[in-house]
């Protein structure tokens, strides 16, 4: 394995780690009063879909 490749590696897993982390990135910018509860949801049921996009919905709630 090249080093192009292994860095290629390292900067794909970066970028699902922060896609992973949407939400919880939005509910702490936004500054929601439940950004607490969207972390947990995150990471705990972010891998699925539902999960994910609960965590989503729950970080653009309006403030």
């Amino acid at each position: 394995m090249s080093s192009d490749a292994g860095s290629f590696g390292v900067l794909g897993l970066l970028i699902v780690v922060v896609a992973y982390f949407v939400p919880t990135f939005v509910a702490f910018g936004r500054g929601v009063p439940n950004k607490g509860s969207v972390l947990v949801v995150n990471l705990f049921l972010g891998w699925s879909v539902v999960g994910w996009v609960v965590a989503l919905a729950m970080a653009a709630r309006s403030r």
